[in-house]
């Protein structure tokens, strides 16, 4: 079944390809797990972006807080002031460019989609007011995420009764919420928070039951896979799960038991596996 995303209020639904869409990483940040402090400068971070377009990225997702297990918050003005800048930037470079913002907080997401942004990545997934009447508003494009707690202190000893039925039910009660704030179900995608609040069995179990999280058939689910711990503790080495391969090869089952968008670092080693298993596919 190909599914759409109504990510834009000016662009008609996107028809999500059947390969697999990517979304590419960029964390304005200098602590983010993986690659902060890489792209701290505007001109940095701006070659990154349109490099991940060039290699195959259908949206960029640019953030200014790092979520990381453990991780401080951030002021509200400066995740603006890492972020805005380079949402400006890129839309006037590429005009056509899908732009998204990783934030949980209203008020930066409101600048974002000021300055250029389609799309709120929300790892806290709606749960505050004020970001839903936001969406409902701007009628933007909406990544809503399941996380247990909160970053700094979310990988605590999580615990589930049933974590399939559990964050199915989630994602059911969220958008629920949303659309009784005015949120068009069609704007809406999920996903699952692979490592937010969750163990390494945790996360295989979400991932081999995918489409069971559906809270309806024509919501998209985006996984976010890319150089996550469990897979170093499966590999027993960090440095190979955080390899391209390590990501290549999950995001290729996650395809495999129905996720359409996969949001990573390395986007031409996932470009490649997913136009590969399209190949044999179609």
């Amino acid at each position: 079944m190909q599914r759409h995303w109504k990510y834009s209020s000016s662009q008609a639904p996107w028809a999500l390809p059947s390969s697999g869409a990517i979304m590419g990483i960029l964390n304005a940040t200098p602590d983010s797990f993986s690659d902060g402090g890489l792209y701290t400068s505007l001109e940095s971070a701006l070659d990154q972006a349109l490099r991940m377009i060039d290699e195959g990225a259908h949206i960029i997702d640019i953030g200014g807080e790092s979520t990381r297990p453990g991780a401080d918050d951030v002021s509200h003005d400066e995740e603006i002031a890492r972020t805005i800048p380079l949402i400006r930037a890129l839309r006037a470079a590429r005009g056509e460019a899908r732009i998204s913002i990783d934030t949980r907080h209203a008020s930066v997401a409101e600048a974002a989609l000021e300055a250029g942004a389609d799309i709120i990545n929300d790892v806290s997934g709606l749960r505050d007011p004020a970001m839903r009447a936001l969406c409902a508003k701007y009628r933007c494009g909406i990544i809503l995420m399941h996380m247990q707690g909160e970053p700094k202190s979310m990988q605590e000893k999580p615990q589930y009764r049933d974590i399939v039925s559990e964050v199915h039910d989630y994602f059911a009660q969220q958008i629920a919420l949303a659309q009784q704030d005015g949120i068009a179900c069609a704007s809406i995608c999920i996903d699952p928070g692979i490592g937010f609040g969750k163990t390494s069995t945790h996360n295989l179990e979400l991932i081999a039951n995918l489409e069971q999280l559906r809270p309806s058939p024509e919501i998209p689910i985006m996984m976010a896979l890319s150089r996550k711990r469990f897979m170093g503790e499966i590999l027993g080495s960090t440095e190979l799960g955080r390899s391209p391969l390590a990501t290549a090869s999950m995001t290729l089952l996650s395809a495999e038991r129905g996720a359409e968008l996969h949001r990573v670092h390395d986007v031409a080693a996932c470009a490649q596996a997913l136009q590969l298993r399209a190949a044999l596919t179609t």
